[in-house]
């Protein structure tokens, strides 16, 4: 068990004892960054998309977080399925690299061979191969991954390759999609409306601190202080979530606003006529892109009246773009070497201290479990059962590379 830093535990509301930041060199390590792909990425439970997005079977959405590729995708029962993107024949992926990040399949197939499998991944053909002896079709479908859909429809995914992941859903968002704020949001009423992204030249963790607390709003958010009561803003955090609280000033509006974050890499801000995720993706060390989904209430905010729309939407797209400026002048200033690190407020900037955390608990047992294995552990790694000497392949290869290993290296 890793024991966590009190200066860095989430404060009390009447704590008057600063926490501790991250050191910068979390954000512009490279080997930090490959262990967070490992103790982060290939285990949590990472919040994609609302199952509004899928309405037909066949229709698909492919990501790719941390370098690790997969898509969702509605079977012919309209469950939504997901899949490791690549082919069990050579590698190649499934859906290749030329084809539109969204769209519908009647099937999936492979443009290297021609392998295809069904919606359900099962593979259906593999061309030549009906003479051979040694391919078991039932053995070879499409690498799944761990599909949860919450009570809100919210879809969020597992890439531990283990039948049963490590890291329970429940352990980390109980409760999260029966809050009583989110009461009068009706999910089923919300269509999707469009996907943007921004790349940013900053470590993905920059943006989640940055959207984890308003300390920085009075002096970057204009709009947002012209319409919001920034005196009754706060953050309550609850296992993998940082629920934020915020009101509209008098006169301003009738909307409720309903933004949280979700360990590791994920928000949601919610209004009556209009919602939007961000997904906070890694693209390596000091580099991220955010990919937003727009939902819009087909009742409240019908396409009839794009005018509202259209300015709800750019007020928060400034908001979005703010930030990033932010994001990019400060790791700058975090890639120097200069600085290392700061204070952080107990109450302003309780939702950093837990999300950092929580990051820190994760990658720290992660690396323990490493050394005391004396290897790396990558718990996405796809792997077969052995029929024909792969196993010894896989151990000759691995062996070599301990052989290559700086001996520095102290597991």
């Amino acid at each position: 068990m890793i024991m966590s830093n009190p200066a860095t535990e989430p404060a009390a509301a009447d704590d008057k004892t600063a926490g501790t930041a991250l050191p910068s060199s979390w954000y512009r390590t490279p080997a930090l960054y490959e262990l967070e792909r490992r103790a982060v990425f290939s285990k949590e439970w990472m919040f994609i998309t609302h199952k509004n997005r899928f309405t037909k079977p066949g229709d698909y959405v492919r990501y790719n977080v941390a370098n690790l590729p997969f898509f969702l995708i509605m079977d012919r029962s309209k469950n939504i399925r997901g899949f490791h993107n690549v082919c069990r024949h050579r590698a190649y992926p499934v859906i290749r690299p030329e084809a539109e990040d969204t769209g519908t399949k009647s099937i999936l197939a492979c443009y290297y061979h021609g392998w295809s499998y069904g919606l359900d991944g099962r593979l259906a053909k593999a061309p030549r191969f009906d003479d051979v002896e040694g391919l078991d079709k039932t053995k070879n479908g499409l690498f799944p991954i761990h599909v949860h859909i919450d009570a809100r429809g919210f879809v969020w995914v597992n890439l531990e390759s283990s039948e049963t992941p490590s890291v329970s859903w429940e352990s980390r968002f109980a409760g999260s999609d029966t809050r009583d704020r989110l009461a009068e949001f009706n999910m089923d009423e919300y269509v999707f409306d469009h996907a943007w992204s921004m790349e940013g030249k900053y470590n993905w963790k920059a943006c989640v601190d940055n959207y984890n607390e308003c300390y920085h709003c009075p002096t970057t958010h204009p709009l947002f202080v012209d319409n919001c009561d920034l005196s009754v803003y706060r953050v309550e955090a609850h296992g993998g979530e940082v629920v934020h609280y915020i009101k509209d000033k008098p006169g301003k509006s009738t909307n409720s606003y309903a933004p949280s974050f979700f360990f590791p890499n994920a928000t949601v801000s919610m209004t009556a006529p209009y919602w939007y995720l961000m997904r906070i993706v890694p693209t390596g060390p000091t580099t991220t892109i955010m990919q937003y989904e727009v939902y819009r209430n087909s009742r409240l905010c019908p396409t009839s009246d794009d005018a509202s729309f259209t300015h709800m939407d750019a007020f928060f797209k400034q908001v979005e773009a703010e930030d990033k400026a932010l994001n990019d002048a400060a790791q700058t200033n975090l890639n120097t070497g200069t600085y290392s690190t700061g204070k952080l407020h107990p109450s302003q900037e309780r939702g950093v201290l837990h999300f950092q955390k929580l990051l820190r608990e994760a990658v720290m047992e992660h690396r323990q479990l490493e050394k005391d294995a004396q290897h790396e552990i990558w718990p996405a790694r796809l792997s077969t059962i052995s029929e024909n000497g792969e196993n010894e392949d896989v151990k000759f290869c691995a062996d070599l590379e301990a052989c290559s290993v700086d001996k520095a290296v102290d597991w």
